[in-house]
């Protein structure tokens, strides 16, 4: 085998290892996972994990041209929110791992305050903005977007989303949209 090759496989299998223990046990949560068997979806997934992980600190996620809000979405139908969506336009419709539209944070406990990065999410419209049909669902990981949905605010289309709560635990699992471990402090926003 070729140098050139063998660092190939090599890199292919670190990006799955990364992947596989990124992911709950078997029977651990409730939601979807990514198939370990489909190299595609763990391989995205490291890179996922890889490339987002920078956005730790807050001001790179500025920086690269993430928009911050001071509205903390609540589910309005049942326990948990997911937090602070920080929105970058030009990553509208991705389903490149490497580009998520949002990136959700939270608030920090303890003395210094200040916001954490909780998870990752892939938002894409809906082709024919229908509600009743779902032919445009787009995939990720293997997993379908939930939707379709309403937009969460005024002028947001029709869409479908996928998150990915690779910073923070989610007792639903790790693509699960909702997370009952998040809370909004004060009047939340909901969507």
């Amino acid at each position: 085998m070729s140098a050139r090759r063998l660092k190939a496989v090599l890199t292919v299998a670190a990006a799955a290892s990364i992947a596989l223990a990124a992911l709950p046990p078997a029977g651990a949560v409730d939601g979807p996972a990514p198939d370990p068997e489909n190299g595609r979806a763990m391989l995205d997934l490291a890179t996922a994990y890889r490339v987002t992980a920078k956005y730790a600190d807050e001001s790179a996620a500025i920086v690269d041209g993430y928009k911050r809000s001071d509205v903390c979405l609540a589910n309005p139908r049942g326990p948990g929110a997911m937090g602070y969506h920080y929105m970058n336009a030009s990553h509208w419709g991705s389903t490149d791992p490497t580009k998520p539209a949002a990136l959700i944070y939270g608030p920090e406990k303890g003395p210094g305050g200040g916001r954490k990065l909780y998870a990752v999410e892939w938002i894409v419209s809906d082709p024919d903005q229908n509600l009743a049909t779902d032919t445009g669902r787009p995939t990720m990981f293997g997993l379908p977007f939930d939707g379709p949905m309403p937009g969460h605010a005024p002028g947001m289309p029709i869409h479908y989303d996928l998150h990915m709560w690779a910073y923070k635990d989610n007792p639903a699992g790790l693509f699960h949209n909702w997370n009952t471990a998040v809370e909004c402090s004060g009047p939340p926003a909901h969507g």
